[in-house]
């Protein structure tokens, strides 16, 4: 696998774990996200091939997780993995300080963006131990649309990503980044073609083209998350209806690490 830095390729995780007694779990098929964690029921209902899908994305932790977390409890996490469900942890805390989001009441300081960012990975942390997902388990932070223009914005996007990924990975977990093409992962890429480090283990990108495909659509080069580490959202807000239950879900294609 490609690192992309020599100083990434001697802190991350990801690349340390291959020799080490943890071993991330990558997950390649179909999976879904819902606003809050489903229910046991849902989660049976949908498990074993009734559905598509064979992972979900939960979000475990952040001041602006949009929906109330009812089910999400170890016990829920213990049971659905046992239902041989994969996770994908989301974190969704603060968003860019050029956010135009009405609900987004708490944002990136451009001046403190990276300690902040390692503020928010400890919180995330905490909440993936608490759950039962330990070390070597990817943490996926989630920085919603925002627009593109501004360089002290995607400064502080950069900022803030550096410093989620030096607090998951100082505690032995993965970092992982989920945001839109159009915006925070355009400023991702451009950092990283800029030899920005560290970077995120894992990208997640949102691209609502209807083609369940990691390939990058033109976006990433070969060698960019190459690997098992990219996961593609690639429809959003669709309710289905499986085993008898239905839930309104986006959709995504994963060959990414997962919390197995």
């Amino acid at each position: 696998m490609a690192a992309n830095s020599p100083a990434q390729a001697a802190s991350s995780p990801l690349e340390q774990s291959r020799s080490a007694a943890v071993e991330p779990t990558v997950f390649m098929g179909r999976g879904f996200d819902a606003c809050s964690a489903p229910s046991l029921k849902a989660m049976r209902a949908w498990a074993h091939g009734a559905s598509p899908y064979g992972a979900v994305g939960i979000y475990i932790s952040g001041r602006q997780r949009g929906c109330e977390q009812t089910h999400l409890t170890a016990d829920w996490i213990s049971q659905v993995r046992e239902l041989g469900w994969r996770l994908m942890p989301t974190h969704v805390g603060r968003q860019p300080p050029c956010s135009e989001r009405a609900d987004s009441q708490q944002t990136i300081d451009p001046a403190h963006a990276t300690q902040q960012g390692r503020e928010e990975a400890a919180e995330a942390f905490t909440a993936a131990r608490n759950l039962g997902l330990g070390r070597g388990t990817p943490v996926y932070l989630d920085l919603e649309a925002y627009p593109l223009g501004s360089a002290g914005c995607a400064q502080a996007v950069i900022d803030f990503t550096l410093g989620w990924t030096q607090g998951l990975h100082s505690a032995g977990y993965l970092s992982g980044f989920y945001s839109s093409t159009l915006s925070g992962v355009t400023d991702l890429l451009a950092a990283r073609r800029a030899g920005a480090a560290p970077m995120p283990d894992a990208l997640w990108y949102a691209r609502w083209n209807d083609k369940a495909a990691t390939d990058g659509d033109g976006l990433l080069r070969d060698n960019e998350w190459s690997g098992h580490r990219r996961a593609h959202q690639y429809h959003g807000k669709i309710k289905e209806s499986h085993g008898g239950v239905s839930l309104t879900i986006d959709q995504n294609q994963l060959d990414t690490v997962v919390a197995g």
